[in-house]
Protein backbone atom coordinates (compact mmCIF):
# COMPACT_ATOMS: atom_id res chain seq x y z
CA UNK A 1 0.00 0.00 0.00
CA UNK A 2 1.33 3.48 -0.84
CA UNK A 3 1.82 5.62 2.02
CA UNK A 4 1.58 8.88 -0.27
CA UNK A 5 -0.29 11.65 1.59
CA UNK A 6 -3.34 13.67 0.28
CA UNK A 7 -2.52 16.74 -0.96
CA UNK A 8 -4.91 19.51 -0.84
CA UNK A 9 -5.38 22.89 -2.20
CA UNK A 10 -6.81 25.75 0.12
CA UNK A 11 -9.12 28.78 -2.17
CA UNK A 12 -10.82 31.29 0.46
CA UNK A 13 -10.44 34.59 0.67
CA UNK A 14 -10.13 34.71 3.94
CA UNK A 15 -6.29 34.20 5.67
CA UNK A 16 -7.44 32.96 9.18
CA UNK A 17 -9.98 30.69 7.99
CA UNK A 18 -7.26 28.96 5.34
CA UNK A 19 -5.25 28.71 8.94
CA UNK A 20 -8.01 27.16 10.34
CA UNK A 21 -8.48 24.98 7.79
CA UNK A 22 -4.45 23.83 7.53
CA UNK A 23 -4.28 23.22 11.13
CA UNK A 24 -7.25 20.69 11.12
CA UNK A 25 -5.85 19.09 7.86
CA UNK A 26 -2.00 18.80 9.14
CA UNK A 27 -3.23 17.92 12.16
CA UNK A 28 -3.64 14.30 10.34
CA UNK A 29 -0.55 12.22 9.39
CA UNK A 30 -2.06 11.61 6.01
CA UNK A 31 -3.07 14.85 4.67
CA UNK A 32 -0.43 17.38 3.32
CA UNK A 33 -1.84 21.50 2.03
CA UNK A 34 0.24 21.92 -0.68
CA UNK A 35 -1.02 25.43 -1.76
CA UNK A 36 -3.77 28.26 -0.94
CA UNK A 37 -5.25 30.67 -2.88
CA UNK A 38 -7.30 33.82 -2.12
CA UNK A 39 -9.30 34.49 -5.10
CA UNK A 40 -11.11 32.49 -8.04
CA UNK A 41 -8.38 33.26 -10.38
CA UNK A 42 -5.46 32.03 -8.51
CA UNK A 43 -7.61 28.85 -7.76
CA UNK A 44 -7.67 28.01 -11.12
CA UNK A 45 -3.85 28.66 -11.73
CA UNK A 46 -3.01 26.47 -8.77
CA UNK A 47 -5.58 23.93 -10.28
CA UNK A 48 -3.39 23.68 -13.54
CA UNK A 49 -0.08 24.39 -11.82
CA UNK A 50 -0.18 22.41 -8.86
CA UNK A 51 -0.15 18.20 -8.79
CA UNK A 52 -3.06 18.11 -5.80
CA UNK A 53 -5.48 15.60 -5.22
CA UNK A 54 -8.49 17.58 -3.38
CA UNK A 55 -9.36 21.37 -3.65
CA UNK A 56 -11.12 22.74 -0.46
CA UNK A 57 -13.14 25.09 -2.04
CA UNK A 58 -15.02 28.18 -0.92
CA UNK A 59 -18.02 29.65 -3.32
CA UNK A 60 -17.87 33.18 -2.55
CA UNK A 61 -14.73 34.55 -3.11
CA UNK A 62 -13.54 38.02 -5.07
CA UNK A 63 -13.10 37.50 -8.51
CA UNK A 64 -14.52 34.40 -10.37
CA UNK A 65 -17.41 32.91 -8.70
CA UNK A 66 -16.73 29.58 -6.53
CA UNK A 67 -19.58 27.73 -9.04
CA UNK A 68 -17.66 28.60 -11.78
CA UNK A 69 -14.38 28.17 -10.14
CA UNK A 70 -15.60 24.29 -9.72
CA UNK A 71 -16.86 23.97 -13.19
CA UNK A 72 -13.45 24.87 -14.49
CA UNK A 73 -11.51 22.81 -12.18
CA UNK A 74 -13.43 19.65 -13.14
CA UNK A 75 -13.01 20.37 -16.71
CA UNK A 76 -9.36 21.00 -16.83
CA UNK A 77 -8.60 18.09 -14.03
CA UNK A 78 -11.43 15.71 -13.97
CA UNK A 79 -10.01 13.63 -11.48
CA UNK A 80 -9.33 16.36 -8.47
CA UNK A 81 -11.70 16.30 -5.55
CA UNK A 82 -13.41 19.11 -4.82
CA UNK A 83 -14.76 19.75 -1.39
CA UNK A 84 -17.15 23.24 -0.74
CA UNK A 85 -16.46 24.72 2.26
CA UNK A 86 -19.14 27.40 2.66
CA UNK A 87 -21.12 29.44 5.23
CA UNK A 88 -23.98 29.08 2.24
CA UNK A 89 -26.73 26.38 3.18
CA UNK A 90 -29.29 27.55 0.39
CA UNK A 91 -31.05 24.68 -2.05
CA UNK A 92 -29.41 27.45 -4.87
CA UNK A 93 -26.30 27.14 -3.61
CA UNK A 94 -26.46 23.53 -2.86
CA UNK A 95 -28.06 22.20 -6.17
CA UNK A 96 -25.67 24.22 -8.47
CA UNK A 97 -22.65 22.83 -6.50
CA UNK A 98 -23.52 19.25 -7.20
CA UNK A 99 -24.62 19.94 -11.13
CA UNK A 100 -21.40 21.73 -10.90
CA UNK A 101 -19.55 18.17 -9.87
CA UNK A 102 -18.65 18.74 -6.16
CA UNK A 103 -17.73 15.82 -4.70
CA UNK A 104 -18.14 16.81 -0.88
CA UNK A 105 -20.23 20.17 0.39
CA UNK A 106 -19.35 21.16 3.79
CA UNK A 107 -20.67 23.86 6.13
CA UNK A 108 -17.80 26.10 7.86
CA UNK A 109 -19.35 25.71 10.57
CA UNK A 110 -19.03 21.84 11.08
CA UNK A 111 -15.45 21.97 9.37
CA UNK A 112 -13.65 20.32 12.70
CA UNK A 113 -16.15 17.39 12.56
CA UNK A 114 -16.53 17.08 8.77
CA UNK A 115 -13.53 18.01 7.31
CA UNK A 116 -11.25 14.87 7.29
CA UNK A 117 -13.55 12.88 7.01
CA UNK A 118 -15.00 14.70 4.02
CA UNK A 119 -11.10 14.25 2.62
CA UNK A 120 -10.95 10.80 3.38
CA UNK A 121 -14.36 9.92 2.12
CA UNK A 122 -13.67 11.83 -1.45
CA UNK A 123 -10.39 10.25 -1.64
CA UNK A 124 -12.19 6.63 -1.39
CA UNK A 125 -14.48 7.61 -4.68
CA UNK A 126 -17.16 8.35 -2.16
CA UNK A 127 -19.60 11.85 -1.43
CA UNK A 128 -19.79 13.50 2.00
CA UNK A 129 -22.10 16.23 2.90
CA UNK A 130 -22.74 17.95 6.03
CA UNK A 131 -25.76 16.89 7.97
CA UNK A 132 -28.30 20.27 7.03
CA UNK A 133 -26.85 19.51 3.31
CA UNK A 134 -28.14 16.21 3.23
CA UNK A 135 -31.25 18.16 4.19
CA UNK A 136 -31.41 20.17 1.25
CA UNK A 137 -30.57 17.42 -0.71
CA UNK A 138 -33.08 15.58 0.34
CA UNK A 139 -35.28 18.23 -0.09
CA UNK A 140 -34.28 18.93 -3.94
CA UNK A 141 -34.40 15.27 -4.61
CA UNK A 142 -38.59 15.50 -3.19
CA UNK A 143 -38.86 18.33 -5.62
CA UNK A 144 -37.21 16.75 -8.85
CA UNK A 145 -33.76 18.23 -8.06
CA UNK A 146 -34.64 21.72 -8.72
CA UNK A 147 -34.46 24.57 -6.11
CA UNK A 148 -37.17 26.31 -4.16
CA UNK A 149 -40.15 26.63 -6.42
CA UNK A 150 -39.49 29.93 -8.10
CA UNK A 151 -36.03 30.39 -8.13
CA UNK A 152 -35.46 28.48 -11.63
CA UNK A 153 -37.22 31.10 -13.62
CA UNK A 154 -35.47 34.26 -12.68
CA UNK A 155 -34.23 36.18 -15.58
CA UNK A 156 -30.87 37.32 -15.55
CA UNK A 157 -32.97 40.93 -14.89
CA UNK A 158 -35.00 40.10 -12.29
CA UNK A 159 -31.68 39.07 -10.46
CA UNK A 160 -29.93 42.11 -10.97
CA UNK A 161 -33.01 44.05 -9.84
CA UNK A 162 -33.33 41.81 -6.48
CA UNK A 163 -29.05 42.63 -6.13
CA UNK A 164 -29.54 46.00 -6.00
CA UNK A 165 -32.73 46.45 -4.05
CA UNK A 166 -30.82 44.37 -1.15
CA UNK A 167 -28.47 47.21 -1.27
CA UNK A 168 -30.84 49.02 -0.19
CA UNK A 169 -31.66 51.43 -3.48
CA UNK A 170 -35.32 52.89 -3.98
CA UNK A 171 -36.89 51.59 -7.50
CA UNK A 172 -36.06 55.45 -8.67
CA UNK A 173 -32.18 54.87 -7.80
CA UNK A 174 -32.25 50.46 -9.49
CA UNK A 175 -33.95 52.27 -12.66
CA UNK A 176 -31.21 54.84 -12.55
CA UNK A 177 -28.22 52.19 -12.08
CA UNK A 178 -29.46 49.75 -15.00
CA UNK A 179 -30.99 52.52 -17.56
CA UNK A 180 -34.18 51.28 -17.49
CA UNK A 181 -37.67 53.07 -16.07
CA UNK A 182 -39.39 53.52 -12.32
CA UNK A 183 -41.98 51.42 -13.73
CA UNK A 184 -39.96 48.34 -15.59
CA UNK A 185 -38.44 48.30 -11.95
CA UNK A 186 -41.55 48.18 -9.99
CA UNK A 187 -42.70 45.22 -12.62
CA UNK A 188 -39.65 42.95 -11.99
CA UNK A 189 -39.83 43.69 -8.33
CA UNK A 190 -43.93 42.80 -8.42
CA UNK A 191 -42.84 40.03 -10.53
CA UNK A 192 -40.29 38.88 -8.21
CA UNK A 193 -42.61 38.77 -5.16
CA UNK A 194 -44.95 36.66 -6.96
CA UNK A 195 -42.45 33.81 -8.13
CA UNK A 196 -41.24 33.92 -4.15
CA UNK A 197 -44.25 33.93 -2.85
CA UNK A 198 -43.61 36.78 -0.74
CA UNK A 199 -45.88 40.50 0.20
CA UNK A 200 -42.48 42.73 0.91
CA UNK A 201 -39.57 43.65 -0.06
CA UNK A 202 -38.13 43.04 2.80
CA UNK A 203 -38.77 39.48 3.15
CA UNK A 204 -38.07 38.94 -0.97
CA UNK A 205 -34.45 40.02 0.12
CA UNK A 206 -33.89 38.17 2.68
CA UNK A 207 -35.50 35.12 0.98
CA UNK A 208 -33.27 35.57 -2.05
CA UNK A 209 -30.16 35.73 0.27
CA UNK A 210 -31.13 32.55 2.64
CA UNK A 211 -31.34 30.75 -0.51
CA UNK A 212 -28.21 31.80 -2.65
CA UNK A 213 -30.14 34.04 -5.46
CA UNK A 214 -27.86 36.98 -4.37
CA UNK A 215 -25.07 37.23 -2.17
CA UNK A 216 -25.37 38.58 1.12
CA UNK A 217 -25.46 42.86 0.79
CA UNK A 218 -22.23 44.58 1.18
Amino acid sequence: MSDRRTRVMLADDHTLVRGGIRKILEGQPGIEVVAEAADGAAALDLVKSTDADVLVLDLKMPGTDGIDVLRAAKAIRPDLKVIILTMHAGQEYVSRAVKGGADAYLLKDSAVQDLVAAVDAVMAGQTYFSPAIQQQLAGLLRSGGQPPSGTQTLTDREREVLTWLARGLSSKEVAKELNISVRTVETHRANLMHKLGVKSVAVLIQVAMREGIIDPAP
